[in-house]
């Protein structure tokens, strides 16, 4: 067996326990609810680390956890006790603007990966906060801004580097190890440490951004015409409607800071000059309390609201797919969504219609391809102390919301209390995922995530 000085001699990067300065901060994660204790950290230089980490863990029989961009709401980025596999440090990226490809180190977050692609004016499907890994949420499926243009982040997955249980690195692709990239698209972290991702891109440089505010007693309204319009609008509109406390931004009046109200965020990626005609039936759909309407960079919006949301405030989600918005659904909404609990706390409808439904529910592992919307009710906070009161929040509008919803629930969004869910949220592809994780990954060593057991 390896030894941790062994471990030590073997990498590049940093290996941290307990007994070493900076171990506090190395065992932090985004979700300040997590306070776990690893024996080791192993801060990953390269993909020769990342095997050494993997091999140490394995041989001595403990717990591996791995982070990319420490996100995991459940916390699956740590452990007590075991190794943490942090590949933080590693974010590479290289971009072909010729073939409008990149590959890029599974450190990276979509701040990071962004930042490097706006240059040639390329962009990818890519979630809404600039801080998130693009390791976590492209493994889970990815729904961002693009989607309804160009898929989700699965969907534009040309390739993956792999370390896998048993000491080997591969790549996999359509057209090599085809049953693990078929798994590695909506499987999450199950089949091994992905160390790099290649990704198509698309010619996306400046959009235009809209935010919305309306009155609370007007929700009903603003969901109904959001779903109406949503379901044959543009390909190139990205939108969600959304609660939210108005936090004091200059375009909101100032008497209208700290009130909760019902919004729409929208991307349009389409030509500068339609964005207005674009957005006219978001505007429209009731009275307009303020309202932001600029153009700006892609990564911008990315990253837009990464101030509202920094590492260390309190986390507890929870996610359903939803067909349309039946007029019980909306209900539901105008009840529990105006009692959002904390300025950081919001609901998000994300659609998952347009480009994303052009794909067969078994071509990739995740199989919600006929949803229309996947919803995060996502509590988050500053104080402890809140935590029993606005866990209930975030409880009771999900226990309203799950009899109106599809089976299953995204993965990417699922709390840590809902393993006994996982079977539903991976459908008609849940036998096949198993069968390759036997294949790859026999002894669970990947546990640490929403487990397919094998």
């Amino acid at each position: 067996m390896t030894t941790l000085d062994e471990l030590r001699g073997q990498v590049r990067g940093a290996v941290v326990t307990e007994q070493d300065d900076g171990y506090d901060q190395a065992r932090r994660v985004y979700n300040a609810m997590i306070d776990r204790h690893p024996a080791v950290v192993v801060r990953c230089a390269d993909d020769t680390d990342v095997l050494a980490t993997v091999g140490y863990a394995r041989d001595n029989d403990l717990d591996l956890a791995v982070r990319g961009g420490a996100h995991s709401v459940p916390g699956f980025g740590t452990n007590d006790g075991g190794v943490v596999c942090d590949l933080s440090a590693m974010t590479g990226v290289w971009v072909d603007p010729a073939g409008q490809t990149a590959w890029a180190q599974g450190g990276n977050t979509w701040g990071s990966f962004n930042h490097a692609t706006y240059g040639y004016g390329l962009a990818t499907t890519g979630g809404i906060i600039g801080s998130t890994g693009i390791g976590g949420l492209t493994l889970g499926g990815g729904i961002g801004y693009l989607t309804r243009r160009y898929g989700l982040t699965i969907d534009n997955l040309l390739a993956a580097r792999v370390v896998l249980a048993d000491g080997r690195a591969v790549t996999a692709s359509a057209d090599s190890e085809p049953d693990l990239f078929w798994a590695l698209r909506g499987g999450g972290g199950n089949f091994g440490v992905v160390t790099g991702f290649r990704y198509r891109m698309h010619p996306v440089r400046d959009i235009m951004a809209g935010i919305f505010f309306y009155p609370l007693d007007r929700a009903a309204d603003v969901l109904a015409a959001y779903d109406s319009y949503i379901a044959d609008a543009p390909a190139e509109l990205g939108a969600f409607p959304a609660f939210q406390i108005a936090p004091p931004l200059p375009f909101i009046p100032p008497q209208e800071h700290g009130k909760p109200f019902v919004i729409t965020v929208a991307c349009w990626s389409g030509p500068p000059e339609d964005g207005e005609k674009v957005f006219a039936p978001l505007r429209d759909a009731a009275p307009i309390v303020a309202e932001m309407v600029a153009p700006m960079p892609y990564p911008m919006l990315n990253s837009l609201f990464d101030e509202l949301l920094p590492a260390g405030l309190q986390h507890y989600w929870k996610t359903v797919f939803s067909p349309p918005l039946s007029p019980e659904v909306i209900a539901v909404h105008a009840e529990h969504g105006p009692r959002v609990p904390a300025l950081q706390s919001t609901m998000h409808i994300y659609p998952i219609n347009g480009a994303s439904h052009d794909v067969a529910a078994d071509a990739t592992a995740f199989t919600h391809r006929d949803a229309k919307y996947a919803t995060v009710i996502a509590g988050m906070w500053p104080d402890a102390a809140d935590n029993d009161a606005n866990i209930a929040w975030v409880r009771d509008y999900y226990a309203a919301l799950r009899p109106l919803s599809q089976a299953g629930e995204y993965v990417n969004f699922m709390a840590g209390d809902d393993q006994e869910k996982l079977r539903d949220s991976y459908g008609v592809n849940y036998d096949r995922l198993v069968d390759v994780k036997r294949r790859y990954d026999p002894g669970n060593l990947f546990h640490d995530n929403q487990n397919i057991a094998p």
